[in-house]
């Protein structure tokens, strides 16, 4: 069933974070904004995006005001199921009939690449936030389309790259067998070799998986530095504390190509103290990461992961961008925020580049050790911030055929 939400809250004069409310234009279709996530509600990714990025739309929405234009926002969200034939009839549906103006979140890129094809075909707009094959930018970029939270070249130059020259030289891949799984194990291989290591072996498992034992003996007899997972959500937990309970993290270094902060919750500190990964948000930042989490976890009773305060963003900037443009025309809204300043509470130092890549601030982390976590859920320590421009992949290595060469 849809699950439709709609939020008509009254802009109060000098509250909220929308700007000033633009003169009145005719340039809303429908006289709705409606915004559909879509989004995994029940599967292994559940706890990184699906209720949590729902909630993070009404967040953005009463931020906001309610209102747009003086014209009311309504929020849509269903569950993919991690089905491509799920995402794609259900994203039909939500165009043709309910007049959806942009469908967000997509966390599973074999998902998130089939509706951006829809909504292109449809004239509509996709915000991605919880995928992060690089193939989204890259080859089957979408004038329509933008990804704003990671992807996967840069979770694995930032996270692996400084391992590799702090003597983690051979590696081998536990890799999820679908189209995120194999970005993340290709970006991560393309990084290990290009710091100097090599990479013994690699195994790819149905997703999603439970049994992880075949796959993490044969890591162990690699005998390899490290042993990196491409997965993520319930698969990496699962994957880890197996690993822990067969004895691999005695000789081998874990490494978690793309972990969030739910993830180390479920794993406990004591499994996942001393892993390093790159991150792209941490609630305990900053005072503004601090009161944007504490207003998500009065509501969900756990603090937000970095795609679900990704999540955020992206809906709050792309309601200033049909107020800044007086339209939800896709084009119009796709170009104003090209040229619109990107600050929020997830983004920082970000701006939205030509292949529709939100280049912004990542970390370094580091899991505390129990000894060292001081309250619920102060899990990491930042160990380097890394400029966008240098996390993530330069314009001129891009198959992106809407960047001019």
């Amino acid at each position: 069933m849809n699950k439709k939400i709609t939020v008509l809250l009254a802009l109060a004069a000098g509250t909220g974070l929308a700007q000033a409310q633009a003169p009145a234009v005719d340039g809303i279709s429908d006289g709705v904004v409606r915004i559909g996530v879509l989004t995994d509600m029940s599967g292994a990714y559940s706890g990184n995006v699906g209720p949590g990025s729902v909630l993070a739309t009404k967040l953005a929405i009463e931020d906001f005001g309610g209102k747009v234009l003086g014209k009311p926002v309504e929020m849509l969200s269903a569950d993919h199921l991690n089905k491509t034939d799920v995402a794609a009839g259900r994203a039909r549906e939500w165009m043709d009939r309910e007049k959806v103006d942009v469908v967000t979140e997509l966390g599973n890129s074999a998902v998130a690449l089939a509706v951006m094809n829809i909504a292109r075909e449809k004239g509509r707009m996709t915000m991605v936030t919880g995928a992060g094959a690089t193939r989204i930018t890259g080859e089957d970029c979408s004038p329509n389309n933008v990804q704003w939270v990671y992807d996967t070249y840069a979770l694995a130059k930032v996270g692996t790259l400084p391992l590799v020259e702090a003597g983690a030289k051979k590696w081998y891949f536990v890799t999820a067998d679908y189209a995120f799984g194999h970005s993340l194990e290709s970006d991560g291989m393309r990084f290990v070799k290009d710091g100097g290591g090599t990479v013994a072996g690699t195994v790819r498992y149905p997703f999603p998986g439970t049994d992880f034992a075949s796959f993490l003996l044969a890591a162990q007899s690699s005998k390899a530095d490290a042993v990196a997972f491409a997965s993520a959500g319930a698969d990496l937990q699962n994957e880890i504390k197996q690993a822990r309970e067969f004895g691999l993290s005695e000789r081998q270094k874990l490494v978690a190509m793309l972990m969030s902060i739910t993830d180390v919750h479920g794993v406990g500190l004591e499994a996942a103290q001393g892993m390093t990964f790159a991150e792209t948000f941490y609630w305990n930042m900053d005072d503004e990461t601090r009161a944007f989490s504490q207003r998500f976890f009065k509501a969900a009773g756990k603090m937000p992961t970095a795609l679900q305060a990704g999540q955020y963003s992206a809906v709050l900037n792309y309601l200033r961008a049909v107020e800044k443009s007086g339209s939800d025309n896709v084009d119009v809204v796709m170009q104003t925020l090209r040229g619109m300043p990107i600050r929020d509470a997830f983004a920082r130092n970000a701006r939205l580049r030509e292949d529709g890549k939100l280049i912004h601030d990542t970390y370094v982390v580091e899991v505390k050790s129990p000894k060292e976590s001081t309250a619920a859920w102060d899990y990491y320590k930042i160990v380097k911030t890394v400029p966008g421009d240098q996390a993530f992949m330069p314009l001129a290595e891009s198959q992106c055929k809407l960047v001019k060469k």
